[in-house]
């Protein structure tokens, strides 16, 4: 029987969380406040616990792993200490680390948790593996900086430890992340969880010359740094609209090459990204998803590719293979902010049937029985007045839906503008991508029960179509400031 390997997804909080499991992942890692190298993430802390639990219940044999990956300082020791009766409140299967200080404290605290060496180690050889092994891990999340090969070497070395590897997402310039560039510029160490993300920030390109010069050759492409010790690696500078990239790397592609990383023995596949959106984590794990159940045998390739195929659609930067067959591709930088045409318009939630529905149709009636004694009431000159007015304001109309024979109503979460007159697509963890054009479909407020032309965050509503949409549907719709071709920092 061949060996299933685990898709392990990002959560940066409960809602991430939920979408990671609804869209395939076989388990998904988060962070606790103060604790993980994502502390700009959502996180996780109060009584989220409950809701992970509830998540775990929902999803039998889902898997769920915590990042306790960052250095540690002595009081962030002390902090650890005081919040283990908060920490033993989670389901957490496995403990994601990189300082073995704290390895003693979780072996006692916590003997029933795997432990899992964080990719910040930069553990990249067979020895330190069955040093680690010695120590009570069970895997080991290798440095980025390990080829195809290196991992085949580790594989034979050490058979009986599982090991896991980043096939997706940012990677950081620095060594295994290990960048100074954030703590000397502004304070805040990226070991600590706080990144600033300074290799990103739009620096200005000036020299002995008018601005106006500096700027053309900063444009031109033909500026590069130089490494005096590295005579012939070039990193290229590149200044954009609003920004210069000097040592932006590419994001991590591995979707087509994931049968070298059976072949190799890697037991998980990990996605990065617990500070990236809703729609991201879904889209890509869904992407990676099909593409381990085509390569396991599970569907075709054919079924997969149209998922695959939806990686473009998700914010990214040029991609990469990273140091896995080539070091030269990881060396290639890139310029400008992640992209996407789309963005997320909604989140869909539950069916609206039974009583609900009826009282949301009884008031919708009732509101346009009322508006229509009020107009018949009304002297015949203020009548026609209003009608001009309704006529002129659109947005005024009392207008009720009615019960239509074979369509479903839904939740809907608004996030961004959506507007009846736009085409609306959704995307789910069963089917690729649904596109229902203008006309064939309806926005209802639940708070009147009538028919509005557009809603937005904050406007509680539902969607009326023809068609039955599986549990943990999103809405996208096209974002009306994307251009092709042009960068954009969306803070993506």
């Amino acid at each position: 029987m061949e060996k299933h390997i685990e898709l392990l997804s990002p959560a940066g909080n409960v809602e991430k969380l939920a979408y990671a499991y609804a869209y395939g992942a076989d388990a998904a890692y988060i962070g606790l406040k103060k604790f993980s190298l994502r502390v700009k993430a959502d996180n996780f802390y109060e009584d989220e616990y409950k809701k992970v639990i509830d998540l775990k219940n929902r999803y039998p044999g889902k898997r769920l792993h915590c990042a306790l990956n960052i250095s540690f300082h002595d009081e962030e020791i002390d902090a650890l200490k005081s919040n283990l009766d908060y920490f033993k409140q989670y389901p957490i299967d496995a403990f994601i680390v990189q300082d073995i200080g704290i390895v003693p404290l979780l072996q006692k605290e916590f003997p029933n948790t795997e432990l899992h060496l964080s990719t910040q180690a930069s553990c990249v050889n067979s020895e330190a593996v069955k040093m680690y092994k010695s120590l009570g891990f069970s895997r080991v999340v290798l440095g980025r900086e390990i080829s195809i090969e290196q991992i085949k070497r580790i594989k034979d070395s050490v058979p009986d430890m599982e090991l896991e590897t980043f096939v997706h997402g940012a990677m950081c310039i620095a060594y295994a992340g290990r960048c100074l560039m954030s703590a000397y510029l502004t304070g805040r160490s990226a070991q600590s969880g706080f990144c600033s993300h300074t290799c990103r920030w739009n620096f200005n390109v000036s020299g002995a010359m008018d601005a106006d010069s500096a700027k053309i050759l900063a444009q031109s492409g033909l500026l590069t740094l130089e490494e005096e010790q590295r005579k012939g690696e070039y990193f290229p500078i590149y200044e954009g609209e609003d920004f210069t990239a000097v040592l932006s790397s590419k994001d991590l592609r591995m979707i087509e090459h994931l049968a070298d990383l059976r072949d190799a023995g890697i037991d998980s596949l990990k996605i990065e990204g617990r500070m990236k959106s809703i729609y991201y984590v879904a889209m890509v794990t869904r992407a990676y998803r099909k593409a381990l159940d085509a390569l396991e045998g599970r569907i075709s390739n054919e079924e997969a590719a149209p998922f695959i195929a939806e990686l473009d659609n998700v914010a990214h930067r040029e991609s990469t293979t990273g140091f896995y067959y080539n070091k030269a591709d990881a060396d290639k930088t890139t310029s400008g902010a992640s992209d996407s045409k789309y963005q997320l318009a909604a989140e869909i939630g539950d069916e609206v049937t039974g009583a609900r529905f009826e009282a949301l149709l009884a008031e919708s009636t009732k509101r346009y029985e009322d508006a229509q004694a009020e107009l018949n009431a009304m002297h015949p000159a203020a009548r026609e007045a209003r009608l001009k007015d309704l006529e002129i304001h659109s947005d005024r109309r009392i207008i009720p839906f009615q019960k239509k024979e074979g369509w479903h109503m839904y939740e809907c979460s608004a996030m961004n503008m959506i507007r009846t007159e736009d085409d609306i697509e959704f995307v789910s963890p069963d089917f690729c991508s649904l596109t229902v054009p203008a006309g064939e479909w309806e926005l209802i407020s639940t708070e009147t029960g009538l028919k509005v032309n557009w809603v937005c965050d904050g406007h509680p509503a539902v969607v009326y179509l023809p068609y039955e949409l599986p549990k943990a549907s999103l809405l996208r719709t096209l974002d009306p400031d994307y251009v092709e071709g042009k960068i954009r920092d969306t803070g993506r």
